[in-house]
């Protein structure tokens, strides 16, 4: 990793742990947050940053990404930064067209429709270079944070990145996508493969450039029963946690937590905590006692409030939160939403539900 010119910079010392500490298993005096889509358009000062900006320039700049990770820090005390980008870097790498349209979302103008357009994807081993800006954003935000908290980098995992590429965009059925499985399962295969070998590099290269920490998303593993998700998903889930850490100690790099979150995973919850990971997102449709007692004590759980739930008072917020901590416990806890924050949330909300965790789970500590 030494030849990206990233591997060895001297940032300033981490002065908040707890994030790290809880993901490692470690005890902590309270129970960490961070909300997914922190950085995102609830807050007013975000939109006015990627006014009239594409979304992928915003993306492509380092000191755009830097400022829109740290605008959620400076308002709540949360316990960890994520970098601002979008898991679609990785097919853009790979040579796809992929265009923001506002109000739609994600839209690949020449999705995958046959085996033989596999020919048309970039070398993977090639991607690590061509997203060099991410790379850029991550060092500079890891300086700009001057230590008050650790930094997550991130990626989508296989098979989400595939169905967008089948797909050409968001799908309510993932219909496309699954239509390759059953009748492509060799061409999937082959996919998910390109896809793996293309993310173990970019997220040793994310660490290499100060990531902390790294969260995968399966996104779309509801859309999966236990036999397709055993068979397309599961496999590349382990394969990235493996190779991403055998990958650090090649290059010297001390090794970082890793967080899997499979969004309505639920029915692979047990496979998904001895996957390599040291935590386990949760969404919010699953009962956090039941979900410590099909993972055990070996993983660190990290969710699960509703999003939704950010739209009640402040107080039933409040009510919300002491409820949930009392039901994960406080050790080997990371409290987070179950999914990302919507546009149209109000940050004071936010706010409450930050302040709720820190001050419940240092009482629950007292008692």
């Amino acid at each position: 990793m030494e030849a990206n010119g990233l591997g060895r910079q001297n940032f300033p010392e981490l002065k908040n742990d707890t994030f790290l500490r809880a993901a490692w298993g470690e005890e902590t005096d309270y129970t960490p947050v961070w909300c997914m889509r922190q950085a995102g358009r609830y807050l007013p000062e975000f939109r006015e940053t990627r006014a009239g900006q594409d979304f992928f320039s915003t993306c492509r700049s380092p000191e755009a990404c830097c400022e829109l990770t740290l605008q959620p820090l400076k308002r709540f005390p949360l316990d960890a930064a994520i970098i601002f980008s979008d898991i679609l870097v990785v097919p853009q790498a790979l040579g796809m067209e992929v265009t923001m349209v506002p109000g739609k979302g994600p839209s690949f103008p020449e999705p995958l429709r046959e085996e033989r357009d596999l020919e048309r994807l970039r070398d993977p081993a090639a991607v690590a270079k061509e997203l060099g800006y991410v790379f850029q954003a991550i060092t500079l935000t890891r300086q700009q944070l001057a230590g008050r908290v650790p930094l997550i980098g991130f990626a989508g995992a296989p098979w989400t990145l595939m169905t967008y590429m089948v797909e050409g965009g968001s799908s309510s059925t993932m219909a496309q996508a699954k239509r390759w499985l059953y009748q492509r399962p060799q061409a999937s295969h082959k996919l998910l493969g390109i896809l793996t070998d293309a993310l173990v590099p970019y997220l040793i290269g994310q660490v290499a450039a100060g990531a902390q920490a790294l969260q995968l998303f399966e996104s779309h593993a509801g859309h999966l029963g236990p036999e397709l998700f055993g068979k397309f998903a599961l496999p590349y889930i382990r394969d990235v946690a493996k190779r991403v850490k055998a990958g650090l100690q090649e290059a010297g790099l001390a090794p970082v937590p890793m967080i899997i979150f499979a969004k309505d995973g639920h029915f692979a919850l047990e496979e998904l905590a001895q996957a390599g990971y040291e935590v386990v997102g949760l969404d919010w449709t699953v009962a956090p006692k039941k979900a410590r007692e099909r993972v055990g004590k070996m993983v660190t759980l990290q969710g699960n409030l509703d999003p939704c739930a950010l739209y009640a008072s402040e107080e039933e917020i409040g009510r919300l939160v002491q409820q949930m901590l009392d039901e994960f416990g406080p050790q080997r806890y990371i409290a987070n939403l179950g999914h990302g924050l919507y546009p149209d949330m109000d940050p004071e909300h936010v706010g409450a539900f930050v302040d709720a965790v820190h001050k419940h789970s240092r009482l629950l500590r007292q008692n």
